[in-house]
């Protein structure tokens, strides 16, 4: 037999047998379908009879021994664009794909995988195009039209998808399952609405929308009669769209504060670009705690729902919550409706109340856009709000009426224990909300006292013994509550991250441990369940203690971006395109989210202190015996020799328990191997080109993001690439509210940049004259040198009573410096104003003391202001 009888492919791309083409295209799909076993044998059939055609590197000889023997073979192409998106190596898949289209172009199976890539690269004009091929093969089904709807959408031709949805729909006979009420149908009608929509037509949006309703295809009514009001109020008619949510609220949507503020809205006229803003915000806002109102607007609000929302949903809280940003603070009415308010959560025991109330605490934002209101969330702005000072002396005549009589003043019902306990459990709150954290512990240790068993108010203490400095303290006293109530898992998992901070992390494994799969390796399920908040902690805590190569952003958000495959076919053939769509527009924006941002953030700091540090490269590397002495050098080898005999010993164990539970349970999924645990391959690599890459991704996908730019500007300084570093601090100030003010980390990059950033030697004249008069136009329009913006910033922060602490200590350093001024005028700058300002934290009180520290004739100045520090972080150690 010759060669190409045993190989009917071989040379020419001539087909196997009916039998055992039919065989491989059944490999293929089951493939597809993840049914490995069936595809196997179905492959093992195959390969008995054509043994040419036939685990990873087994798998990619196979294929290129099929290449060799056929390159025309398409079957072939597609299995090595199969294992290459199985590598994720999507853009060499890509090729292998379209070259198996360039010699079977009709092959319908290529086309869909190669488009699943295309999407999933977001090649949007090659999905379009592919989708259209599909399309002109396959114009029966109606996946293929909606396909290619959604390339012409994605790719910004609203226009092209509407039409190719009307000519989808105009193919269909009267009565067709497509034309009557279901929920595919009701959905493919609001996704076209959802496109006019965004091409700006609301009329033409609206009356499609009543179109629909009035053929009685829409399922979803409350999508209806959101869109119905959002776009009445774009159109300016007012008292439709308050018809339209106000038929919400009677659906049930009584706590939906996002239903709230289009009702309002409505009520006050509001359009344009503000009620579109208002209408995208999330939480538990509506517009009269969000947007400036006037006093009449205010009224009329007020009036609404007194005579109205409040008698026809008297048990909507939300509505009874947004009563209370309807009245004037310091108003009588305000306290009577507050008391009642309070009384009824204390009565059922809300932990959550003092958040609640936090939520009064507004002030006017600082943005440019002067018109909306902000949370304080600052200890110096809530203590010195009315609403704080109204609820504070409320819930203080509370205690000592409950102390007293076991009643609410003027009221003769006898309250139970825990109504007091509440109400303790309340103030202690609103203290913590003052950074009054002494008196906090004092009034949630009176709880302890009459309720030990209460978990609440451990892990209340707990955070409060934290902010007031004493971490040790903190962990006990969680997992003290921890114990009480261990199927709790967020207390567990509180219990953890506390040890996290307190740098035990075998503590906290074992902690996290008790709700993580017993037959696995805990931290194995844990990474499997993407427990992102704790590998940031964990890797906070090994870099405080100098592990710097087990800190790594993770490898979750791959995985996220990988789960969209399971979406692209799946989405389409059920029509559920909006959701769809909001998922692609989510995932483009997902390296972008602030999980990631930290994580980076994290591992920048990481790989530019190595930079720095050239000598921490290695993890464990021997210590420098020559600067010991001879009984210092003796006692660290033994150290040495000791911590190696424990790793080995402890290598040895884990290899036989890993061999004793592999034996025992041959079935149980195994543990995915971990090559670099101590992330020695990491720390090989050049620091500063590594941190360069994480700086590039942030750079690219969080651009409205602070931390974005003063990475890039940390990297790009130690490059030597002074106008990207320049660059960077532009777009860090950019990023600047309009108040005045300055973030004190962008401060001290544009000090370090003037004193220390310089073009490369040999830069083109151009370039040097561009960079000298960005440089000065940097320091702003009323200053020429840096020691002008100093001295700007320094009159600028003497003059504001509540400037950020950490700020005043960036320009105190700033002056000592640059000989801006004298030591006794940077050290007041500091001191000046005590603990009344903004931006008191334990971290930025011993900055501020170490400052201090430094300035000549300032010792005297750093005492008292360690003592005044201790005052607020009473059980800190540092002080």
């Amino acid at each position: 037999m010759s060669s190409k009888d045993a190989n009917p492919q071989a040379g020419q791309g001539i087909l196997m047998p009916k039998k055992e083409t039919d065989l491989f295209r059944a490999v293929v799909k089951q493939y597809e379908c993840k049914q490995y076993k069936k595809g196997l044998k179905a492959a093992d059939t195959v390969l008995k009879k054509f043994p040419n055609h036939g685990k990873r590197d087994e798998a990619i000889n196979m294929v290129k021994l099929g290449l060799m023997h056929d390159m025309r073979s398409h079957v072939c192409w597609h299995v090595y664009g199969l294992i290459y998106r199985s590598e994720r190596n999507y853009n060499e898949a890509i090729k292998a794909y379209k070259q198996a289209l360039r010699i079977d172009k009709e092959n319908i199976q290529i086309m869909k995988d190669l488009a699943l890539l295309q999407i999933q690269m977001r090649d949007l004009a090659g999905f379009a195009q592919t989708q259209h091929q599909i399309l002109e093969l396959k114009p029966n089904l109606k996946v293929s039209w909606l396909a290619f709807a959604l390339g012409k959408h994605m790719k910004g031709d609203g226009k092209g998808a509407i039409a190719i949805i009307d000519t989808f729909l105009s193919t269909l006979e009267n009565g067709s399952v497509d034309l009557q009420k279901s929920y595919e149908t009701s959905e493919l009608a609001l996704y076209k609405n959802s496109i006019i929509a965004e091409n700006g037509n609301w009329k033409e949006a609206l009356d499609h929308l009543h179109e629909c309703k009035k053929k009685d295809i829409l399922v979803d009514q409350l999508s209806y009669l959101k869109l119905s009001g959002y776009y009445q109020l774009q159109l300016k008619l007012y008292n439709l769209a308050k018809e339209s949510f106000f038929n919400l609220l009677e659906r049930g949507s009584t706590e939906d504060y996002s239903v709230h503020t289009g009702y309002m809205l409505s009520i006050l006229n509001i359009d344009g670009e503000v009620s579109r803003t208002m209408l995208k915000r999330k939480g538990a806002r509506a517009l009269s705690s969000m947007l400036v109102l006037s006093n009449d607007q205010q009224k009329t609000l007020k009036e609404a729902y007194q005579n109205v929302l409040i008698e026809r949903f008297p048990k909507s809280i939300a509505t009874k919550r947004i009563m209370l940003t309807l009245f004037n603070v310091d108003s009588e009415d305000w306290n009577t409706s507050v008391n009642a308010y309070i009384r009824a959560s204390l009565i059922r025991g809300v932990p959550s109340l003092g958040d609640d109330l936090s939520s009064f605490f507004i002030i006017p934002a600082t943005s440019s856009n002067k018109n909306e209101y902000a949370i304080a969330k600052d200890a110096v702005d809530v203590k010195s709000h009315v609403a704080y000072k109204s609820i504070a002396a409320l819930v203080d005549t509370v205690i000592a009426s409950l102390e007293s009589t076991s009643m609410f003043p003027g009221d003769d019902d006898v309250q139970p224990p825990s109504t007091l306990l509440w109400t303790w459990y309340l103030r202690s709150v609103l203290y913590e909300k003052a950074g009054d954290y002494s008196n906090a512990i004092a009034v949630v240790d009176k709880g302890l006292d009459q309720t030990p068993t209460g978990v609440d108010l451990y892990e209340l203490k707990a955070r409060l013994l934290k902010s007031a400095g004493d971490i040790n303290a903190a962990v006990k006293c969680v997992d003290t509550g921890r114990e009480l109530d261990k199927q709790d898992r967020y207390i567990n998992n509180q219990t953890t991250k506390y040890l996290l901070q307190a740098n035990k992390e075998v503590e906290a494994l074992e902690t996290i441990a008790l709700f993580a799969r017993h037959e696995s390796d805990p931290e194995q399920n844990i990474f499997d369940m993407q427990v992102t908040w704790y590998e940031l902690e964990l890797a906070a805590c090994l870099a405080r203690k100098g592990y710097f190569g087990k800190m790594a952003v993770e490898k979750h958000f791959e995985d996220i971006h990988e789960d969209q495959f399971d979406f692209h076919s799946y989405c389409i053939r059920k029509v559920t395109l909006r959701a769809y769509v909001d998922v692609l527009r989510w995932e483009d924006s997902l390296w972008g989210q602030d999980t990631y941002v930290k994580a980076a953030e994290g591992v920048i700091h990481t790989y530019l202190h190595l930079h720095d540090n050239p000598s921490e490269h290695v993890n464990g590397s021997e210590p420098d015996y020559s600067s010991m002495t001879a009984a210092e050098r003796k006692k660290a080898k033994a150290i040495a020799r000791k911590k190696k005999l424990k790793a080995e010993k402890k290598a040895a164990d884990s290899a036989k328990d890993e061999e004793k539970e592999d034996t025992k349970n041959k079935n149980v999924k195994q543990k995915t191997k971990d090559d670099d645990p101590d992330g020695q391959e990491l720390l090989s690599k050049p620091p500063l080109e590594e941190a360069k890459k994480y700086a590039s991704t942030l750079v690219k996908n969080a651009p409205k993001c602070l931390t974005t730019w003063l990475c890039q500007y940390d990297v790009c300084s130690r490059r030597g690439k002074a106008m990207l570093a320049l660059q960077a601090l532009f777009r860090a100030k950019s990023l600047e509210d309009s108040s005045g003010s300055m973030d004190s980390e962008v401060f001290k990059r544009i000090v370090d940049f003037h004193l220390h950033v310089k073009l490369a030697d040999g830069s083109h004249t151009a370039v040097e004259e561009v960079f000298g008069s960005e440089k000065v136009n940097l320091l702003g329009t009323s200053s020429k040198t840096l020691s002008d913006f100093i001295s700007e910033w320094q009159e600028k922060v003497k003059a504001s009573p509540l400037c950020n602490l950490s700020l005043r200590v960036e320009v105190a350093k700033a002056m000592i410096k640059c000989n801006v001024g004298t030591c006794s005028d940077a050290s007041n700058l500091i001191v000046c104003k005590g603990l009344d300002i903004r931006g008191v934290s334990l971290q930025s009180c011993l900055e501020a003391i170490n400052t201090l520290k430094s300035i000549n004739g300032a010792e005297k100045q750093a005492q008292e202001f360690a003592a005044l520090a201790k005052s607020v972080y009473s059980l800190s150690s540092n002080f």
